[in-house]
């Protein structure tokens, strides 16, 4: 864990925000229906902190371990462009990700759950466990959220993402008129 100074020092350079789905974007539930038809359950605050954190300009994506309809539709409403699903190894993916985007991994944050998150985690410039993380995520984390995956956790770090740019203030205008 890193404290506030350094915390904003890394937040000011963030440039792209990567986040794992089944227990972070989601409180890590899978429900199928009788037709076997997965269905997700989303944060509209996620998606809200998500959008804020696009049209400032700071790229999202979604690097996750499942392939999904459900979370296909999600990221096409929100405007998620980069989806990298059934992904084995996250570790690898960076440097694809890093292609793709221009992005360097310290200018990366990538926010998880569980040990399939790890290899990710390790090798970004910022990385976040939620509240309810495995704990050995949580103890390699250089932020916990305080709410629960699904639950707020994804906003809460759209935030601070934000207020470190100097761009939240801006955006509270926004919604304050």
């Amino acid at each position: 864990m890193v404290n506030l100074t350094e915390l904003n020092e890394i937040l000011k350079q963030i440039k792209i925000l990567l986040l794992d789905v089944d227990g972070v974007l989601t409180d890590g539930s899978i429900i199928y229906n009788d037709q076997g038809i997965e269905t997700k359950v989303f944060n509209a605050k996620d998606g809200l902190g998500i959008q804020l954190l696009m049209e400032a300009g700071i790229k999202v994506g979604i690097v996750t371990g499942r392939r999904s309809e459900v979370l296909v539709n999600r990221c096409n409403d929100l405007g998620i462009k980069y989806l990298f699903d059934n992904v084995k190894d996250k570790g690898a993916m960076l440097e694809l990700i890093s292609s793709k985007t221009g992005i360097a991994p310290e200018n990366t944050a990538f926010m998880g759950d569980d040990l399939i998150d790890l290899p990710l985690m390790m090798k970004v410039g910022f990385s976040v466990a939620v509240a309810d993380a495995a704990e050995p995520v949580k103890s390699r984390a250089s932020y916990i959220s305080s709410v629960k995956g699904g639950r707020g956790a994804v906003r809460e770090v759209c935030e601070m993402i934000l207020k470190a740019q100097g761009l939240w203030e801006n955006i509270l205008k926004r919604f304050s008129r």
